[in-house]
């Protein structure tokens, strides 16, 4: 029998269908895999019962021909997804001992489809972080390695956990969240597919808030196809959040394999930053090439207020996180910190409970959105906002999509970036995307010098994913697999 957690979510799918194997033997084969990687640290809760009995449950329905879309897919799910019943804690000691009594609409489209959580991820605590080093259950490890280097490098964040576990084949697929680029910059880091989905289009209900004017939830998959099953499944319009848009959910896995001929890709001169490494140049001209010689045509594009994006985002995100996180006072949940008086305890409480970084950002947020500095902050940053969008808009008049690298550089060692500045450069290339509410994926496109995985990054005019998938395939068919090697 092939090895049955080296299967793509299509070809798990058919064999499930064909009865090939059952989906209690494909769970009990990820189980084990996850005992052997526990050395990634990538999931902080394991569900092995929990995800026995969806198992059977699922063998029961394809045995009477009622399987759903993911019927018998074990996943792994981000620690910012509320789970009915299990550890919901965004990775932050603050939420110490929370378990919902709710499901995030999210994983309750997943359930309904038929899929199997396998447990939950680890992940940068809050989403706050590009390196998946602020999780209050310690760093996770890239499954990659430099050639001929044993160092440990970072998988990315804040979906560190979810694209180490894809890439390291100890789950089919994972839910994840994008409020910077914390889907599309781990899923470059680790040979992963990662999608944004635009905003409105998965229901942010039951998912723990960063940033809510920015947060998206999406999928990190081993390949192009299974993101888009993925994305169809989580997909939907919630009447819980106002946000969602009521749009069909297309069938994404039919964009695949598309031609491109004719498809208009922009590249945006405004990308080409100061110190960018010779070899992700050459990867974004090589992508550009790879869809030329498919058809697609290449146009030369300015998005003019780019250099104004990533100043612009740690002002909203922060702010905005300054605020979703005042509720966590140890009052009706989380860490308690007993204090002589009740301010006394929000304080030993917050102190305590939240990290350094969470509580940089707060206190950025709270700065930025003080009296006094809130014109001369957050209101320009909101307008900075609205002409990165108009730039968009007036792009989407000549192109179709819009082709950059992901990520400044491959994955890097854990404790190598201690300047919180620097960190923030990693999401140079994907915050535009959540500042226009737009749709973005990366996926796997070469390796570097050192043998390290290269994403480069599709973005698309709002709701017009299908586009991005056909074309991020066509990459991938250029490009070839990548597959992390174990050495756990």
């Amino acid at each position: 029998m092939t090895n049955l957690t080296a299967l793509t979510i299509a070809a798990a799918r058919d064999g499930l269908r064909s009865k090939k194997f059952s989906a209690l033997e494909l769970t009990d084969a990820y189980l084990a895999a996850m005992e052997k990687a526990r050395v990634l640290n990538a999931y902080i809760v394991e569900t092995p019962e929990k995800a026995r009995d969806m198992a059977k449950t699922s063998d029961a329905r394809l045995a009477a021909g009622q399987g759903g879309a993911l019927e018998g897919i074990p996943l792994g799910i981000k620690d910012l997804f509320a789970t009915e019943g299990v550890h919901t804690q965004a990775c932050s000691h603050v939420l110490d001992g929370f378990k919902p009594r709710y499901e995030s609409t999210v994983t309750s489209n997943l359930w309904r489809d038929g899929a199997v959580m396998l447990g939950k991820l680890n992940m940068d605590e809050f989403a706050m972080g590009s390196s998946n080093e602020t999780s209050y259950y310690g760093n996770v490890i890239n499954p990659w390695k430099r050639t001929n280097s044993n160092a440990a490098l970072v998988p990315g964040g804040s979906s560190g956990g979810s694209a180490a576990a894809v890439a390291a084949h100890i789950c089919a697929a994972a839910t994840a969240t994008d409020t910077g680029g914390s889907i599309r910059q781990p899923a470059a880091f680790t040979g992963t597919v990662g999608i944004k989905p635009t905003y409105g289009r998965c229901s942010r209900w039951g998912i723990v808030a960063f940033a809510s004017s920015l947060d998206q939830a999406g999928p990190i998959a081993r390949d192009v196809r299974d993101a888009a099953i993925m994305l169809k499944s989580m997909a939907s319009v919630d009447q819980r959040d106002t946000t969602s848009v009521d749009l069909p959910v297309p069938n994404y896995e039919a964009a695949i394999g598309r031609p491109i001929k004719g498809l208009r890709v922009g590249i945006p001169k405004e990308y080409r930053v100061d110190g960018m490494p010779t070899e992700i140049d050459a990867l974004w001209s090589k992508g550009a090439e790879w869809l030329k010689a498919q058809g697609a045509e290449i146009v030369e594009i300015s998005l003019p207020h780019t250099k104004y994006a990533l100043p612009a985002y740690y002002i909203v995100a922060p702010a905005e996180a300054s605020s979703n996180l005042a509720r966590y006072d140890g009052v009706r949940y989380g860490l308690r910190v007993p204090g002589d008086d009740i301010v006394d305890m929000y304080e030993n409480s917050r102190a305590a409970g939240f990290g350094r970084e969470v509580q940089r950002r707060i206190l950025i947020g709270t700065y930025v959105l003080s009296a006094g500095y809130y014109d001369a902050y957050y209101v320009r940053a909101q307008k900075v906002r609205t002409l990165i969008k108009n730039d968009f808009d007036k792009a989407w008049e000549k192109v179709d999509v819009v082709l950059t690298p992901a990520t400044p550089s491959p994955a890097f060692a854990p404790g190598e970036i201690t300047d919180p500045v620097q960190m923030y450069l990693n999401d140079i290339f994907t915050v535009t995307v959540n500042m226009a509410g737009l749709p973005g994926i990366s996926v796997p496109a070469g390796l570097s010098a050192d043998g390290l995985p290269l994403g480069l990054q599709l973005i698309g005019k709002p709701f017009g994913e299908e586009t991005l998938f056909q074309a991020a395939a066509a990459i991938e068919t250029a490009a070839g697999g990548y597959t992390a090697p174990q050495w756990w």
